[in-house]
């Protein structure tokens, strides 16, 4: 299992000017070196994406939940101000800091450096970034996770994969989100999978509900899949040193 990604973008393909070019450059200097930290202590890195009100909070506080008592686990939330989603993470039993953006929209990978500096990362497990919510500026961004998932709701309209194609491509999971909602609204589950394939033919992608717990404990496998693909890789590196 490869766990990074080097280069996030199809960055010849990216209409942009030589400031923003640097910019991107020297984030992703700084990825590098959060997912060789990530490897060096085994720890799997998760980068949560989404529009705004796509359900990340309540599913990190599902999560943290299900999963608090069998893995060391911790949230690094990022929201234009407040800390009102930290708190209710940390309310689900689980460390979690804010960060607070000021009106950028989108984390970069300084922030999530600077943040380890209030969030003792040691020892943990899985450690996710709730990104800030938004399908555009974030994709562009390499956090150093070793997966991007992202949340599409089913009160958002089964069209984003196509909309917002940068996303999905560099997404390895699409979680439909609100699916207790979908006997109400005019959302296509086929339909978005469907499209999101055709963006990203890799994308796996599972229906959940963090309200009625609908699949929930898929999406709570996945993760400790990946952890323990995490560890194991980790193990592996130690004996080989």
């Amino acid at each position: 299992m490869a766990f990074a990604k080097s280069n996030r973008l199809p960055v010849g393909a990216i209409q942009c000017d030589n400031t923003t070019m640097s910019l991107l450059k020297a984030n992703d200097y700084v990825a590098k070196g959060i997912r060789d930290k990530m490897q060096t202590q085994g720890t799997l890195l998760i980068n949560i994406t989404s529009s705004a009100g796509s359900g990340k909070t309540t599913l990190m506080q599902e999560t943290a939940r299900r999963l608090k008592d069998h893995i060391n686990m911790a949230v690094l939330v990022g929201d234009l101000e407040t800390e009102r989603d930290a708190i209710r993470i940390r309310e689900a039993g689980i460390p979690s800091t804010q960060i607070v953006t000021n009106g950028v929209c989108h984390l970069e990978a300084q922030m999530i450096l600077q943040a380890f500096d209030h969030l003792d990362v040691g020892g943990l497990d899985l450690l996710f970034i709730e990104n800030v919510g938004n399908l555009v500026c974030p994709a562009a961004f390499d956090l150093g996770e070793d997966f991007r998932v992202t949340l599409l709701a089913s009160t958002e309209g089964d069209d984003k994969p196509k909309k917002y194609p940068r996303m999905f491509l560099t997404s390895e999971l699409m979680l439909i989100s609100k699916a207790d909602l979908l006997p109400y609204v005019p959302f296509k589950v086929d339909a978005a999978v469907q499209d999101a394939r055709e963006v990203n033919p890799e994308i796996e992608s599972i229906t959940v509900s963090s309200t009625t717990g609908e699949g929930m404990d898929q999406w709570c496998e996945w993760l400790m899949e990946r952890v323990r693909e995490k560890k194991a890789a980790h193990a592996q590196a130690l004996e080989m040193a």
